[in-house]
Order: C-alpha cells, then sequence, then structure tokens
C-alpha cells in the first residue's frame, strides 16, 4: 500500500454504505497540500484547491448509498471525478465492469490505497481532462459523478466528455450539491439527445445533516 509522504497528514474512518463497512484513507483536513513535481500546477490546481479531492463530501457520500443496491450486470460503469473513490469501491464490491477517473494528479493513488483498505481488486483508472477525447476509454451503460459542477465551463465540458465516452442507449446519473450550474447542463445534455428523468430518492440517511442537493438522472 503506498505510504503518504511528509508533506500531507492523513486519516482514515469507516462508513456504512448500505449493508457494507467501508474503510476510507483520506486527507486528514482541507489545509493539506503536497504538489512536489508541479503536477497539480500544471494541471491548473490551485493550492487552495488541491486538498479538496482528498476529502469525503456528502454528495459522494450520497452517490455511493444510491448506487450501494443496484444491479450492475451486464453494465459497463464509468466514475467521474472519483476523488477518493468510495462509489467506484462499493460497485467494485458488488462485482460490476466499474472504471474511475478524475483530474487530480493524487486521486489514482488514494483509490489504490482505498481498494487495498477494503481487499478489493485495484479499480481500472483513467486521469481524464473533459475537454479532451480518451479513445482508449471505450463507451459505457453509465456514467455517475458527484459535485462535478464546480465552474461556468463544466457544464459544456462535462456534456460533451459524457457524450463521446456513452453507448448510443446510456444513463448518466450525477448528485449535484447546488452550485448553481445544474440547469445549464441539462440544457446541455439536452443537446446531444439525453432526457432528464425525475430526480432520484436521496438515500444518505441523516437528519443530523441533511443533503440539500439534486440527484439528477438522464438517459438516451
Amino acid at each position: 500500500m503506498p505510504s503518504a509522504p511528509a508533506s500531507y497528514r492523513i486519516k482514515y474512518s469507516t462508513l456504512s454504505i448500505g449493508l457494507e463497512d467501508f474503510h476510507l484513507c483520506s486527507l486528514r483536513d482541507k489545509q493539506q497540500f503536497a504538489d512536489l513535481d508541479g503536477l497539480a500546477e500544471k494541471a491548473g490546481i490551485s493550492s487552495a484547491t488541491w486538498s479538496l479531492f482528498g476529502q469525503l463530501w456528502p454528495a459522494g457520500e450520497v452517490l455511493a448509498q444510491t448506487l450501494s443496491g443496484m444491479s450492475v450486470d451486464g453494465l459497463r460503469i464509468l466514475e467521474l471525478g472519483c476523488g477518493l473513490g468510495l462509489t467506484s469501491l462499493v460497485l467494485q464490491r458488488l462485482g460490476a465492469d466499474i472504471t474511475a477517473s478524475d483530474y487530480h494528479p493524487l486521486a489514482g493513488e488514494f483509490l489504490l490505497r482505498n481498494a487495498a483498505l477494503n481487499q478489493l481488486e485495484p479499480v481500472p483508472y483513467q486521469s481524464c481532462d473533459w475537454a479532451e477525447d480518451y479513445q482508449q476509454l471505450g463507451l459505457f451503460d453509465l456514467v455517475i459523478g458527484s459535485d462535478l459542477l464546480y465552474e461556468r465551463d463544466h457544464p459544456s465540458l462535462l456534456a460533451g466528455f459524457i457524450d463521446r465516452h456513452c453507448n448510443r442507449h446510456a444513463a448518466v446519473l450525477i448528485v449535484d450539491p447546488g452550485r448553481g450550474n445544474s440547469a445549464r447542463f441539462s440544457r446541455h445534455m439536452l443537446e446531444h439527445g439525453y432526457l432528464q428523468l425525475a430526480d432520484s430518492l436521496n438515500l444518505l440517511d441523516n437528519p443530523d445533516a441533511p443533503f440539500k442537493g439534486r440527484i439528477l438522472s438522464y438517459r438516451r
């Protein structure tokens, strides 16, 4: 298992997702930073946002809970912005054909570490820039993600990337915490032939910290 360098600190936690427990290694807090090789700088990731990938956000837990009981037979699934990899690990344990992806230079390392923590085989991983085309990825039946629509250009970039990597008949499930970009994303998805379905049910049962976002579903 990869060890954390001295330049950032980590912590461990255990979460109950569906009927299973998952162990997760994450950054200790949002103050952690390490970019010794300048990879994040080259990718346009600032020191202020570097640590965001290494936290478990409510939207990510909602996505994991939502998919924890789904039937995965015959589906090729792609997770975008996997971060620590929780949802991909949940699907891996279900026996899914899951590929994880992210833009952060350390996401793949944390995904590998967390797979080992949960005694799972490594999840196939691809570093992805939504503006690029990755023909080696192939096409997917289901694309999932959480908290992806940060910037104004993300709706068009994300919708275009999804369109390039989905089968003719495919589904998309995005958990959005409400950053104000979901309506533009839905318009771009419609331009690519995706119909928006009714919001999925929120399965994160936490009355002390209710999730106020939406679970966006699309199909073509």
